[in-house]
């Protein structure tokens, strides 16, 4: 795992799960003690900063004409350039078409990776009615960088499968499967039982580990949450972050 990579959350569709990967992938360095700095550049939603343990600073990257505010996003590279720890960025369905632009045209990823900050996106890709935007999102992503790609496929609205194929089976994978660093799945749980203390603890804003250390939650609940977690952070190390 590098020390000082950059991982950036990119998809152009709201509601279907960034903020949560954000937040599941800086809960998994926090439980390995790796040192990390959050950022939320959501203007409309501020789910991720809103995870107090995680400490993730507000970056306000929206102009008022709805286009990236050059000056903010510069500020926020200079201090990903000045500071050593790994970055976890999420970024909002409404600044996803004008940030991909400005990372295009200013050359940012190279910039992070030619100062030693090797950046990895991270796109989700979900199943039901918003399958088709969040496909094109994620080829839009890999269309428009070279950088890796982890995938997150969200099956919580249903399963991410297209005519009986799923993803590993599509086109796009097999164009882009040299770019696609992994792929973490989130499977839909039982409503009743592991789905019901997810659900809880997303409310509360609480990460796994408040959770699991919480009055809110009794003996069963802590275990299915513990289980639950055990099974994402076993894929994120699978991968190698």
């Amino acid at each position: 795992m590098d020390t000082n990579t950059v991982h950036l959350m990119l998809q152009g569709r709201g509601g279907v799960g960034k903020s949560l990967g954000s937040a599941l992938l800086a809960q998994y360095l926090l439980h390995r003690d790796v040192p990390i700095s959050c950022y939320d550049t959501d203007p409309v939603n501020d789910t991720f900063s809103q995870y107090g343990a995680l400490g993730a600073k507000r970056t306000d990257i929206l102009g008022p004409d709805k286009n990236i505010n050059p000056r903010a996003f510069d500020s926020l590279v200079d201090a990903l350039l000045w500071d050593d720890k790994i970055a976890v960025i999420d970024n909002g369905a409404s600044t996803f078409v004008p940030l991909m632009a400005y990372l295009v045209e200013n050359h940012v990823l190279s910039v992070l990776r030619d100062a030693g900050r090797p950046v990895l996106l991270h796109c989700v890709l979900t199943g039901g009615q918003a399958f088709d935007d969040t496909q094109l999102g994620l080829e839009t992503v890999l269309s428009a960088h070279q950088a890796p790609v982890v995938l997150w496929i969200n099956e919580y609205f249903g399963p991410v499968r297209r005519d009986g194929r799923g993803f590993e089976d599509s086109i796009l994978y097999q164009r882009h499967a040299d770019r696609i660093r992994g792929i973490v799945r989130l499977e839909r749980a039982n409503a009743d039982t592991f789905g019901k203390d997810v659900e809880l603890m997303l409310q509360r804003k609480l990460t796994f580990a408040e959770a699991l250390n919480s009055d809110h939650f009794g003996i069963m609940p802590r275990q299915r949450l513990k289980m639950t977690r055990d099974m994402i952070f076993n894929q994120l190390a699978a991968i190698g972050l």
